[in-house]
């Protein structure tokens, strides 16, 4: 079965936006060691789960050959297919991607149980809210940035969710990578 792994950048308090979704306390830019964690990360995933309002922003971003980024990064982006969970489309304006609507539990299972490498998803806010609630994640990699804004939007808005530490690593730029797997009954 496909794992569904959520790579997530956040605040030491918690946070993966700041008010209004603002995202201008990331640190930037990553360094060559963080990098190669994130390509060792995607090196089994065939396909890139988002919610729409991320969607909207994220994919014509890397379709634009975002600043910063080398080319192999923006290959990867671009080239792997995309499922943009969403409620409002029936249809993708995007290439690459298809629009999965309906039950969230169900589109997620259908889609781990199907063929292929694991799944990836960077959120928004909502999404990875409604994914970590129904416990789809198999791997949480917080992504914790040395900064604390003090509100915003949660990584775990609600609820009590256990988690077992799998790796903890630091890098060069002052982020720390947490890697964890949900304690299931």
């Amino acid at each position: 079965m496909r794992k569904l792994k959520l790579q997530v950048q956040t605040t030491i308090d918690g946070y993966m936006g700041g008010p209004d979704g603002r995202m201008d306390w990331l640190t930037m830019p990553w360094t060559g060691d963080m990098n190669a964690h994130v390509d060792a990360l995607t090196e089994s995933v065939d396909t890139i789960v988002l919610g729409r309002r991320l969607a909207e922003g994220f994919i014509p971003a890397w379709e634009s050959g975002p600043e910063g980024e080398d080319q192999k990064s923006i290959d990867w982006m671009n080239g792997t297919p995309k499922v943009v969970i969403s409620r409002s489309l029936t249809e993708s304006p995007w290439k690459n991607a298809v629009v999965e609507g309906g039950d969230l539990t169900e589109t997620v299972e259908r889609l781990k149980s199907g063929p292929g490498g694991d799944l990836i998803t960077y959120g928004g806010a909502t999404l990875a809210s409604a994914l970590i609630a129904r416990g789809l994640i198999d791997e949480l990699h917080l992504f914790v940035n040395p900064v604390s804004i003090g509100g915003g939007l949660p990584v775990f808005p609600d609820g009590t969710h256990r988690f077992r530490l799998v790796a903890a690593r630091p890098f060069d730029c002052g982020i720390t990578a947490l890697h964890y797997e949900p304690e299931r009954s």
